[in-house]
């Protein structure tokens, strides 16, 4: 009988020593994950670089308190916004409190409290983000949900212009709704969404938490649309398995975050910003990127051509493929058992999450696994 809570169905495995995006689990057997903690381990198990600046950092100072200042802080956050119409970030520990941060900053902006999310969006499991989430699996048995939270059909220009009205504090979406099936937002949509926010003065926040940080082949994947966000969650890859996360927003939205108005003890620590400056220098590299797009659609081609009874769809490698009648948890099941560590995206579409690091190699290899299985 374990002694911790069994709020997760977890697999018979643990993973207890990796390299890349091979990881090995406590009986030796090796597999190619590409899973990477649910889009986390943005550059692979046990990265050189990110190992050599957590035990460079560890001997100096791992936290102090947000009430003294933090150039770490300051260096990561010069990073995300630079090349960006933002101005400000703030740090925290998670894409749910990336998310908190959101709303909050958001309600406390306009004076208004309504909130328009999408149906199968995630946006964490926090009392509050699980009101903004759009997936009744979530919230049940917890009572009541924090009210003003309106869920209308993602990608649906009739829902939204019937939803909005001039009480609406912000329009709440993902660019790719990962936990939803990996679908990804219609250029009409983006542009609709921009007009609604125009006309009733609602602000845009987009949740990057998993699309963020080069996983999708850009810098955010806001910037493949015509969207242009007032707010940003960031989080799961901006540490490369380090737990940060990070609300951005525009400089007309700094003063609404004075003093008092929200806060968090470990946030932005030494440890966490010092990993996230790296992950940045490496990412946000013009030619590391654009390698993002190619595996991407590398990724897409070979499944294509060597399964193409399946649906494929996503951006970079954030990417879902989906086949009319199958159980994905049976395809989990069957992969992790031939070597290869994937997660679902709903009931039915198998979500392939591989470091950004991936080889074409380690691709052929996956797509071998995927056709064997299938």
């Amino acid at each position: 009988m374990s002694v911790l809570f069994q709020n997760y169905a977890r697999r018979p495995i643990e993973l207890v020593e990796g390299k890349g995006t091979i990881a090995y689990d406590q009986n030796g057997k090796k597999y190619l994950d590409f899973s990477s903690g649910i889009a986390v381990t943005s550059l692979g198990h046990a990265n050189e670089e990110l190992v050599q600046v957590v035990c460079e950092q560890s001997k100096k100072v791992w936290h102090t308190s947000n009430l003294f200042q933090n150039s770490k802080q300051e260096e990561v956050a010069t990073k995300l916004i630079e090349g960006t119409h933002f101005g400000q970030a703030l740090f925290c520990n998670s894409g749910a409190e990336a998310n908190e941060a959101a709303i909050k900053l958001a309600r406390k902006h306009t004076g208004k409290f309504k909130i328009i999310t999408f149906q199968q969006s995630f946006h964490g499991r926090t009392l509050g983000t699980m009101a903004a989430t759009g997936q009744d699996k979530v919230k049940e048995g917890f009572g009541p949900m924090l009210e003003t939270f309106d869920i209308i059909p993602y990608n649906d220009e009739a829902a939204l212009e019937r939803a909005m009205g001039d009480d609406v504090a912000a329009i709440m979406l993902e660019v790719v709704q990962g936990e939803g099936g990996v679908e990804p937002i219609t250029a009409s949509f983006a542009d609709k969404i921009n007009e609604m926010s125009k006309q009733y003065g609602a602000l845009i926040i987009v949740d990057e938490v998993q699309t963020g940080v080069g996983r999708t082949g850009t810098k955010y994947a806001f910037q493949q649309t015509a969207l242009r966000p007032d707010i940003m969650s960031l989080a799961k890859g901006l540490g490369g398995g380090f737990p940060i996360g990070a609300m951005i927003a525009t400089k007309e939205l700094a003063d609404t975050f004075g003093p008092g108005t929200h806060g968090t003890t470990f946030g932005g620590n030494y440890l966490a910003t010092a990993v996230a400056s790296k992950v940045c220098d490496i990412i946000f590299d013009e030619t590391f990127l654009q390698q993002v797009q190619e595996k991407g659609a590398y990724l897409k081609e070979a499944i294509e051509k060597e399964l193409p009874s399946l649906e494929t769809k996503g951006q970079g490698l954030l990417f879902g493929i989906r086949q009319q009648g199958w159980e994905v948890a049976n395809v989990l099941a069957k992969a992790e058992e031939a070597g290869l560590l994937t997660v679902a995206a709903g009931n039915n579409v198998l979500r392939l999450l591989p470091p950004l690091t991936v080889s074409k190699e380690e691709i052929d290899e996956a797509v071998h696994i995927l056709k064997q299985i299938l």
